[in-house]
């Protein structure tokens, strides 16, 4: 092995992306305008949502209903006919309709138990899950106070006092941001070391790395550094400038330890990129192998939902995942604080996962390099 080697072929890859626009606009898409949006474009609580009542009762009770929804939570409700329930559901004008029945205050107050419909749009996903429960707290709430006819809160026998670590204001950018990072830096080492390979079969430049003095080890070595050195950049860049910049989120630990383990875990998705790069035949190939290899990556490693929560055999499997450790040393690092003693298991095992699978795919890719041409 030649170090020179590996630099120079290095500078060919990265002059070769140069060349790529498309792939230059996903490299910036990735690590600006889709970090903001994921971070932002799904609300932490109900936002004017639209609702409609339909008041058959016209009874005190009633009205005391219908004034309970007000903004920023719900938009004014509109009052409507039965007639008109349906059609306005079916246009889109509510995502939610209460029908409240006639007679409703003098079943309730004779004890009859009565009920009251609630019709939901459930075509929009967000506010349909968020809202239902949002409608029959204030619901209850206002039934039991109209019932007991005695608006203040009792006085709990035991006082719960919480306690928010890490994120006070529990706020979903502050999460989602950084998680969003964790996946593009998965995605895009991926897709570029893997695009990088095929880019040299169909342009035919595969046959002259052949017949020049290079080994396989340093041809995709010089993959591997010159994509991972791209991504790492932009990390750190979108890390700095998006996620405490523009979205102010407080980074508690190093950055700097952030990005060596952003490094390591770069070891091992590079190298999968280079396996996938050999199976695939065609760009559109490789898109394909690309969704089945990095939507299992992404949702079961815990940065979505918690790993305790999955299957145990899921958790199993998943323990031989780079993106499994890189999500817990990420949140560790970036959320609480951590330092290296606390972290250096999740180090460990990328370093031990990298190194077994540039060891399998350079094997694989020795074997396969002259079949490419």
């Amino acid at each position: 092995m030649r170090v020179t080697n590996i630099v120079n072929l290095g500078v060919k890859e990265l002059r070769s992306l140069a060349r790529d626009p498309m792939m230059l606009v996903l490299i910036v898409y990735s690590f600006t305008l889709a970090i903001y949006t994921a971070a932002t474009a799904m609300p932490e609580t109900l936002n004017k949502a639209p609702i409609a009542i339909v008041d058959e009762d016209r009874s005190p009770l009633s009205a005391r209903i219908a004034g309970a929804f007000y903004p920023p939570y719900f938009i004014p409700p509109a009052m409507i006919s039965q007639a008109e329930m349906d059609a306005r559901m079916d246009a889109g004008l509510d995502t939610f309709a209460l029908d409240i029945p006639p007679d409703f205050q003098r079943d309730l107050l004779a004890g009859r138990m009565p009920t009251i419909q609630l019709n939901v749009d459930a075509t929009r996903m967000s506010q349909a899950f968020t809202g239902s429960g949002y409608i029959q707290s204030i619901v209850s709430a206002e039934i039991g106070e109209f019932a007991q006819r005695y608006r203040a809160t009792p006085t709990p026998a035991v006082d719960l006092v919480l306690r928010a670590r890490f994120n006070p204001e529990l706020n979903h950018a502050w999460f989602g941001g950084v998680m969003e990072i964790v996946n593009q830096v998965t995605m895009l080492s991926i897709v570029l070391t893997g695009a990088a390979l095929i880019r040299e079969r169909e342009h035919g430049t595969i046959e002259h790395l052949l017949v020049m003095p290079v080994t396989p080890f340093e041809i995709m070595t010089s993959k591997v550094v010159a994509m991972a050195l791209v991504v790492l950049g932009a990390c750190a860049f979108s890390l700095i400038a998006v996620v405490q910049g523009l979205l102010a989120v407080p980074i508690e630990g190093s950055i700097a330890l952030f990005l060596a383990g952003t490094a390591l875990h770069l070891f091992a998705t590079t190298s999968m990129g280079i396996f996938l790069g050999t199976i695939a035949r065609s760009m559109p190939q490789f898109g394909l192998l690309l969704m089945l290899v990095l939507l299992p990556l992404q949702m079961l490693s815990g940065g979505t939902t918690p790993r305790e929560s999955m299957p145990e055999l899921v958790q199993l499997v998943m323990m031989a995942a780079p993106t499994t450790h890189f999500v817990a040393l990420a949140q560790a690092i970036l959320y609480r604080g951590a330092g290296l003693p606390v972290v250096w298991p999740q180090f460990a095992a990328l370093a031990v996962i990298g190194s077994v699978l540039f060891g399998y795919v350079l094997t694989r890719f020795r074997s396969t390099i002259g079949t490419m041409v």
